[in-house]
Formats: C-alpha cells, sequence, structure tokens
C-alpha cells in the first residue's frame, strides 16, 4: 500500500519503512524555528536542566511579533533571548531589521527543504508546506524538549487531498481559494489531518501563492500542508481520508470575505453589502509578498486612500521591503495615502501599529478575524485577498476591484 507526503516524511524521520494513520512515531527534527515566543522556550529548556541545545545549526529564531519592542516587557524579553542565543552558539538569528516575518524569513533565506520535519512555536508553521516539509506549530515546552533530544513524539496524520483544476477569473487568487476551501469544510474540517493540494490550477501558482493555500490550512485545524515540488510527491497507490475537487472557473465565482469572528464564516464579496471601512491592512505571513504589492498598487495608482479608511501596508521581510520599493510599488501605495510598516506582525496580532479601537471595522489580508484579534474585542475583521484589500481603501467600504470608478488621464 502506498504513502501520502505526510506518511513518507515520517516514516524517514522516524526510521521506519513505512507508517499508517494514527500510529505513534518519535521523529528527528530538522528544523526548529521560534520567534520572541523563544524566551518561553528558553525558560523551560533550563529547567529540564540540560546545559547544551542539541544542534544550535538546526534552531532558527526571528524576531517579528512585536517589533520594534513596544514597550518595555519586551525590550526586556528580546535582551534575554539575545543572551541566550549568543551563549549557545545559535548562529541563526534574525534581530530586528535582518530578517522580518518568520515563515517569510524561513523560506527566503533557504532554511527549509522538502521532505523535512520542522517544527515552530507558531501556528502557521504549516506555510513550510509549499516547499515539501512536514511543517506544523507545537507549543513552547514542546520545543523546550526539541531544544534538548532533537526529536518528537508525533501521530501519524491521516490525508484529504485537494484537486484545484480550472482557471481563476479576473482577481481571484490563492486567498479566495482558501478562504473558499476553509468555508466549505469548516474550522475543523481538516483537524489534525494533512492536506494535499494538487491539480492544474495548483501547478500553475507561484510559490508565494502555495504558501498562502499552506499557511491558512491550519485555519481548518490542519497539522500540515503540502503543495506540489518535484522532490517529494505521494504515492500512486496512496490512501486518503477524502479527496474534494473543485473548479476555481466555476466554484469561485466573485471575491472571497471570512466575517466576524471566525475564519470560516465566508461569503461571497456581493453578499456582505457595502460596509463601511476604517482601516486596511496588507500584509502579514499569509500576504505581505511582492506579488502582494504589485496587486494592489496596480489598483490604487492613480487613485487616493478614501478619507475614512487607513492603509496599512506590511512587507513581509526586509527582502520583500526592499524588492517592492526597487519595482516602485511602495512609492505607489504611498503616493494614495498608505503608511509602510516596518516587517513584522504588530497589527495582525493585535499589539501595535495598527491596532483597532471599539467599533471599528477592518479588511486585511492577514490570517485571523477572532474578536479582538486587531485590538478591541468590539472591532470586527474581515479577512480578504490584497486585491480587495487595496479596492476597499480607494472606496472606503468593501468593494470589489471592478467598482472603483476609472482613473482620468
Amino acid at each position: 500500500m502506498g504513502m501520502t507526503i505526510a506518511e513518507k516524511i515520517l516514516a524517514r524521520a522516524s526510521s521506519r519503512a513505512s507508517v499508517r494513520p494514527d500510529e505513534i512515531v518519535v521523529a528527528n527534527v530538522d528544523l526548529a524555528m521560534s520567534h520572541e515566543n523563544a524566551d518561553l522556550v528558553r525558560k523551560s529548556f533550563l529547567e529540564i536542566g540540560v546545559p547544551r541545545v542539541w544542534d544550535p545549526s538546526k534552531i532558527v529564531i526571528i524576531f517579528d511579533h512585536r517589533i520594534p519592542a513596544e514597550s518595555e516587557k519586551t525590550a526586556t524579553t528580546h535582551k534575554a533571548v539575545r543572551e541566550f542565543v549568543a551563549a549557545q552558539g545559535i548562529t541563526n538569528f534574525y534581530d530586528v531589521g535582518r530578517g522580518g516575518i518568520c515563515h517569510q524569513v524561513l523560506a527566503e533565506r533557504g532554511h527549509v527543504k522538502p521532505g523535512m520535519v520542522v517544527v515552530g512555536t507558531d501556528s502557521h508553521t504549516t506555510t513550510h508546506g509549499a516547499f515539501g516539509a512536514f511543517a506544523t506549530g507545537i507549543g513552547a515546552t514542546e520545543m523546550a524538549g526539541v531544544w534538548a533530544e532533537g526529536a518528537l513524539w508525533f501521530k501519524v496524520p491521516s490525508t484529504i487531498r485537494i484537486e484545484v483544476t480550472g482557471e481563476f477569473r479576473p482577481w481571484i487568487s490563492a486567498k479566495d481559494l482558501i478562504l473558499h476551501i476553509i468555508g466549505r469544510l469548516g474550522a475543523a474540517g481538516a483537524d489534525y489531518r494533512a492536506v494535499e493540494f494538487d491539480g492544474s490550477a495548483i501547478r500553475s501558482m507561484t510559490a508565494a501563492s502555495r504558501m498562502v493555500l499552506a499557511n491558512l490550512s491550519m485555519e481548518m485545524g490542519a497539522k500540515a500542508a503540502f503543495t506540489p515540488v518535484p522532490e517529494i510527491g505521494p504515492d500512486p497507490a496512496a490512501v486518503y481520508e477524502r479527496v474534494l475537487h473543485i473548479d476555481a472557473g466555476r466554484d469561485i465565482a466573485e471575491p472571497q470575505i471570512a466575517c466576524p469572528h471566525s475564519v470560516d464564516n465566508v461569503k461571497p464579496l456581493s453578499a456582505v453589502g457595502e460596509l463601511p471601512v476604517h482601516q486596511a491592512v496588507l500584509g502579514s505571513c499569509t500576504n505581505g509578498r511582492v506579488e502582494d504589492f504589485e496587486i494592489a498598487a496596480r489598483i490604487v495608482a492613480g487613485r487616493e486612500v478614501h478619507p475614512r479608511t487607513r492603509l496599512i501596508v506590511i512587507p513581509a521581510s526586509q527582502q520583500v521591503y526592499r524588492e517592492a520599493m526597487r519595482l516602485g510599488y511602495l512609492e505607489t501605495l504611498m503616493a494614495a495615502g498608505a503608511i509602510i510598516n516596518p516587517p513584522g506582525c504588530g497589527p495582525c496580532v493585535g499589539v501595535h501599529q495598527g491596532i483597532l479601537a471599539a467599533g471599528e471595522v477592518c479588511v486585511s489580508s492577514t490570517n485571523r478575524n477572532f474578536i479582538g484579534r486587531m485590538g478591541s474585542k468590539d472591532s470586527s475583521v474581515y479577512l480578504a485577498s490584497p486585491a480587495v484589500v487595496a479596492a476597499s481603501a480607494i472606496a472606503g467600504r468593501l468593494a470589489h476591484p471592478e467598482a472603483l470608478e476609472p482613473v482620468h488621464a
């Protein structure tokens, strides 16, 4: 009997010829990533009593959630992690101004390879399945154990296969596809499952768009998610729990919106209505890459952000920032009235650089819209594609790019 991608990787990592769903295996970890919560890991690690981490070359620490430090408490945390990194000889450390959002940095700096087992103390570590890795989020205490021993136990997940064919309609993107899927399957529809995305529509996507699919898969409970890579694939006789078929052109007729306060509360844009928007956020580990800024710049060029709306733009990394600046996308966005934040997670996690007040509405290209996610528990967050975020910033309300008035020369 053949194996799925998840089964193949966990079999290799646990030195077994094969594994099956629901078996418990102890797998060697190839890469362990943390951000500022490395401080929690550090404290648990010190309690274990092991003097040195198992392999400093396999640990990556990236500051991204609260940068630059927004409080003395955060600054103290940053200082403690810096001292630990130096003492342990961890060279893969990306301090403020040297990296960006953890998932973007891992990808663009070449830390992730097909077939690896990657664990991170961040729930959206599933992003790296776009590069053929079994990548999943774990807790700080679990990570402390990984730092000590370099291994972790897993229950082998069953796999859902999602085959997407057809061509996307204009202004429809990977973000609309994954929101559509989450809306169909529900927030627990892939709970502790692996998800394999494939099909002609997936294979024609850019790497950046594939990252969107893997990133948001955990919002339907996925343990890991994969998009096709040449180096590893499922066996022809692999057994799946379920196979879902989607025709991109037929099944996704218009942009998709995740309405408050759940990512699976998905509706087509036309069903949401003309909702006034106070803030529009373009960025995050989901949609903060160059292709996202290109489409947003194309929409806002020659236009101005609506007077009642704030447009906050956040490149996913320093590298993305520089490339988007070189190509003129950031200049175009700024000319329209956007503010450019440094690479990081600030408003996405509701800690700084764009949190919401009570009664405010935000349309965002980020990944979560829970109560209080971006600030006040009495605010509302609508998740959408970069195209809809940009169009909504111009219109001052949730808007399809096609609804904007033409730009006159």
